[in-house]
């Protein structure tokens, strides 16, 4: 066993085992208190590093049906996008002058408990494959970036004629795509140093186990892309300048991949 993994099993077993996380101190309607005290224990300032967590590893909480890989936005949109003086927009849809709002409008969906607020998360959220309702979905091109597409011909909103812009009721167009080679960096960065590890509780709540995993390829976890096994779960919704682009799979899928346990 190499010592870093040996320290941090040491760090888990000293800190974390047989403990239920105490988030009393934390804001109630902050969903990832429960990670920040598992950081804590471990020794883990949080930061918006591209790094591995702790020692090589990157570490993951246990959840209650998905696990994700990174919130990572789009490198290009059909909006404008960014803060300074260079704001980015999808270089291949220079002439669609439309703000994050309007892009969440036309193709996002309001939701009714939160006073018609947009978001482009759930039914509009594309995902590789096939066309969902909305008329979106990713594709994959031969460079192994990530686009995902518009097509005005299978949008199945009875009112898309109203809601789409004229010059935008087309088919094929580009509403966001993902780079390979930042894609690459910010995947191989976090899992493809030492590998990863998940610390996972019992019934009642207390932290029980802690579970490794080898490292993972940009090939690979594209091709779980591709399979359908990684899912784009983006949560963007008006009021709120964070993307929310998780790329997540189910906990059994990562089940599969642990090669350690203790």
């Amino acid at each position: 066993m190499d010592k870093n993994k040996k320290q941090i099993i040491e760090l888990f077993n000293t800190n974390v085992k047989g403990k239920k996380p105490d988030t009393s101190s934390s804001n109630p309607k902050h969903h990832g208190k429960g990670g920040h005290w598992l950081e804590e224990q471990m020794g883990i300032i949080p930061n918006g590093d591209n790094a591995p967590d702790i020692l090589g590893y990157e570490m993951k909480n246990q959840t209650t049906s998905k696990t994700s890989f990174g919130d990572w936005q789009a490198d290009e949109y059909i909006y404008i996008h960014g803060r300074g003086k260079n704001p980015k927009r999808n270089n291949t849809n220079i002439n669609y002058n439309i703000t994050r709002d309007n892009f969440l409008e036309i193709f996002g969906k309001p939701n009714m408990n939160k006073n018609g607020r947009y978001s482009w998360s759930g039914q509009p959220c594309p995902k590789y494959g096939n066309y969902n309702d909305f008329g979106q979905k990713l594709i994959i091109d031969s460079d192994n970036n990530i686009i995902a597409l518009y097509s005005f011909s299978e949008d199945k909103r009875s009112n898309k004629f109203t809601i789409i812009p004229q010059n935008m009721q087309i088919d094929n167009l580009v509403i966001a795509k993902w780079n390979v080679l930042s894609l690459q960096k910010k995947l191989e960065n976090k899992f493809n140093q030492k590998g990863w590890f998940k610390c996972t509780m019992d019934n009642n709540g207390f932290y029980n186990s802690i579970h490794f995993g080898l490292p993972m390829t940009y090939d690979t976890w594209i091709n779980l892309v591709k399979q359908g096994i990684v899912i784009f779960d983006s949560g963007m919704y008006q009021g709120n300048a964070r993307p929310y682009a998780m790329w997540r799979a189910v906990n059994s899928f990562w089940d599969s991949l642990i090669v350690e346990s203790y």
